[in-house]
């Protein structure tokens, strides 16, 4: 088996993973950076109408602190040290950026002004329109390159290598040459993104799937594996119908086996309801329990249509029945007096708001104008993922997780949390493997045991587990049907056989024994939580889970002399 040796393997490469290498490269670290494919992955293949960076904010007279933007960040189900450190890195990491090209709007004096996003209580998003992480992405690699760092593109890491002393390796798969490879280092940045392949109805693009099962099978620990936010998207190209997709106020319809058409939030909720819902689905886009009685009323409801064997669509062809200015409600009536969007048609009234929404789906085949729109409620973003500390290192020794693979985030994050945390936590974690310099690279790893992954057909298998997953562990949750799932998953993974790196469908066995795998831990957190309510921390290792309370903000010196004094000592010992 072929053997490279590192310091530091990162894997993946959208922003948190790219953002670790050049950090890791301009420390002066040794680094070696995996990826199945560069140009694959959430980061540079989704967006929304207007994607957001969450930090500080860098305009306008409020006041606003460090402090201040932590206790927003802190939840019950969020630990302080995760977000003091998201909330002082935010300001460096998003200026790192904008020094990198990617364009975020200042103005004549060169603030970057900013709006406010949901669960905020400040204008700290920035936005650098509906494809920032895209740019993101594509900046980072620019500075990646430029810094020297060894790419292995086409290569799947599919087991993290452990011994006495924590992480020792990476076994993965070239994917081109068809063989296995042993990586030998002393640290391992997992940035493989959320574990979207978990999930059939989902909004992560295809190229996105995930590989946390790794992370489980080494030692780390889950935290609120059971926290996902799900939404409203487009099936035929993946995208989120949040903003003005839904203010425009396009008719939903469904249509069952017969081709007969079925007005079914009229149905059920009246006119003048089916309409505020659906307006306010366009500030609420995430599924939230709470609203239950509320906006996300169209979730459940479109959810109980796909149930009956029911395709559902949005129409910006027709208005919704009922439409009128009486019964629109002063808050959507304002709205579209001020957008300019008073026109009869849907259609119209999108251009009015968000011309390029328009162009968005014609540029992937679909016209709004002629052709309904097929939505359903899809998982969008882990809030949970591996536990980490203030360095994003997980309980096993070596190995950090950055971006969705971490879980940083909890139930109700301000929008645009995600994009500063990969930032954030890949520079710490770069940043404290560079002070670790007494971590050695092992002397010599035992060759790695080929993997094991379920027999027979492959696709048809993880098809049917995906679509389980959607149907009974979404954001509407089956307590029998997780248990039958949890069933169905342990007699599948009692029939494995070694994955040979010669079979043309290696991968996707990898990919599978890894979905399977998370597919456990997620629903066993699930369960627990169904049956234990409570506030806190949801913690899952090896099959067990556990609630925590919230570790605080920590108390920190304020004294520049003192603190200083540390720093100066730190960066000699490093």
């Amino acid at each position: 088996m072929k053997e490279i040796v590192t310091r530091t393997a990162v894997v993946g490469s959208g922003c948190a993973g790219l953002n670790a290498a050049d950090w890791l490269a301009s420390l002066g670290e040794d680094c070696l950076l995996i990826t199945e494919n560069m140009l694959s992955g959430t980061s540079r293949n989704t967006g929304s109408d207007k994607q957001t960076y969450y930090k500080l904010s860098l305009s306008g007279d409020d006041g606003d602190s460090v402090g201040e933007m932590a206790r927003t960040l802190k939840r019950e189900d969020v630990d302080g040290d995760l977000a003091l450190c998201e909330a002082a890195g935010s300001a460096p990491c998003f200026l790192k950026l904008a020094g990198l090209g990617v364009p975020f709007p200042q103005n004549d004096y060169g603030e970057y002004v900013g709006y406010q996003t949901d669960h905020d209580v400040r204008k700290r998003a920035s936005s650098a329109g509906p494809l920032t992480s895209r740019m993101m992405t594509e900046a980072l690699q620019r500075s990646v390159l430029a810094r020297g760092v060894h790419v292995l593109d086409h290569t799947l890491a599919c087991r993290i290598l452990t011994g006495e002393s924590g992480v020792c390796g990476l076994l993965c798969l070239n994917m081109q040459k068809r063989e296995w490879l042993q990586i030998r280092c002393a640290h391992v940045v997992l940035c493989t993104g959320g574990p979207a392949a978990i999930y059939h109805s989902r909004v992560y693009p295809a190229s996105q799937f995930g590989m946390s099962g790794m992370a489980f099978e080494a030692g780390a620990e889950g935290e609120n594996l059971d926290c996902w936010q799900y939404g409203l998207a487009s099936v035929k190209f993946r995208w989120n119908v949040s903003g003005s997709y839904q203010q425009a106020l396009p008719r939903y319809v469904s249509v069952d086996a017969d081709g007969v058409e079925h007005d079914f939030l009229t149905e059920a909720l009246g006119e003048r309801e089916a309409l505020l819902s659906v307006f306010l689905k366009g500030y609420q886009w995430p599924y939230d329990p709470r609203k239950a009685e509320g906006s996300s009323r169209v979730d459940i409801l479109v959810k109980r249509e796909n149930d009956l064997g029911r395709r559902v669509y949005m129409d910006f062809r027709r208005s919704p029945t009922g439409f009128s200015a009486q019964n629109l409600g002063e808050e959507a009536r304002e709205y579209l007096i001020n957008c300019g969007a008073t026109q009869a048609a849907p259609i119209e009234r999108l251009r009015a708001i968000n011309a390029p929404a328009i162009a968005l789906y014609r540029d992937h085949h679909i016209d709004l104008e002629t052709e309904m729109l097929e939505v359903r409620v899809c998982a969008q973003h882990h809030n949970g993922g591996l536990a980490v500390d203030e360095n994003w290192q997980t309980c096993v020794e070596g190995l950090y997780a950055c971006g969705e693979a971490a879980g940083t985030f909890g139930a109700y994050r301000p929008g645009g949390t995600a994009l500063n945390s990969t930032q954030v936590g890949s520079m710490r974690a770069a940043q404290h493997i560079a002070r670790r310099s007494a971590r050695r690279i092992p002397e010599a790893a035992r060759t790695a045991q080929i993997p094991e992954a379920p027999a027979g057909n492959v696709s048809e298998l993880t098809l049917s587990l995906q679509k389980a997953m959607s149907r009974h562990a979404a954001f509407i949750r089956d307590e029998a049907g997780i248990r039958r799932l949890l069933s169905d998953l342990e007699a599948a993974g009692a029939s494995c056989a070694p994955v040979s790196a010669q079979d043309p469908l290696a991968a996707q066995r990898l990919r599978l024994q890894d979905m399977m795998i998370t597919q456990r831990h997620v629903l066993g957190a699930m369960l627990y939580g169904l049956a234990h309510e409570g506030e806190g921390v949801l913690m899952t290792r090896g099959g067990e889970s556990y609630r925590r309370p919230a570790r605080p903000i920590p108390e920190r010196d304020q004294w520049f002399e003192r603190v200083w004094k540390a720093y100066r000592e730190q960066r000699t010992r490093a």
